[in-house]
């Protein structure tokens, strides 16, 4: 495994609504791949800062790879205001644009929760994006949001799904079903006794898409 560049750097991207406000973690002059990752509920505390956002980040630049994160629409400093799924998926659709321009790289759509849901739409049908991994894939409506996640039936990019087996917004049975129904290749890791946020276990989420990397995406 590479060592990671300490940069940071904060920067805006031009989105559809104003600028997003964004953080790149620099990787290593041979990286493989750059990654976009993607952050949580905006309107329930989600930020870029998030800690499974950042052990996410964290879990992809440890092998060189350059890793952004951004805010979605209205969140932090970014312009605009929440759009409740429909204009969040150009947001993505920017970042991955900022990334494939920046590197010209092939790219890693990682995604937490909404981000997961956000992302993996934007990044299917996107032939740049060549690996997804989805975390605490919200697959339950609760509070009146729900997610339809058909489109994977037709996503035959690798995909890992890393959850925690006590998520009440990814119970088993139904988490189980979707990633059944979505097309190969794919992997599902449960982390056992954790809630949706993976709390006391984030090692082991980052080890998960670690090991993942390693037998997939570096093979």
């Amino acid at each position: 495994m590479n060592q990671p560049s300490n940069s940071i750097r904060s920067l805006f991207l031009e989105g559809p609504t104003g600028r997003l406000e964004a953080m790149l973690n620099a990787g290593q002059s041979d990286a493989k791949y750059a990654a976009v990752v993607c952050h949580p509920h905006p309107m329930y505390g989600g930020t870029l800062h998030n800690k499974v956002v950042f052990n996410a980040m964290k879990a992809v630049n440890s092998f060189g790879f350059p890793a952004l994160r951004f805010n979605f629409r209205g969140t932090g400093l970014s312009h605009g205001k929440h759009d409740h799924g429909k204009g969040e998926v150009e947001d993505v659709q920017t970042a991955l644009d900022w990334m494939a321009k920046e590197f010209n790289l092939p790219l890693i759509l990682a995604g937490f929760s909404f981000g997961a849901a956000m992302g993996l739409r934007a990044a299917c049908p996107d032939e740049r994006v060549k690996f997804l991994i989805g975390l605490g894939l919200p697959v339950a409506p609760i509070e009146g949001r729900s997610y339809n996640f058909g489109f994977l039936g037709h996503c035959t990019k690798p995909k890992l799904f890393v959850s925690g087996s006590e998520d009440v917004f990814g119970p088993k049975e139904i988490l189980e079903q979707t990633v059944a129904a979505s097309a190969d290749p794919k992997k599902l890791v449960w982390i056992d006794g954790v809630d949706h946020f993976f709390a006391g276990k984030l090692p082991q989420m980052r080890e998960a898409i670690e090991g993942w990397i390693c037998e997939t995406v570096l093979r």
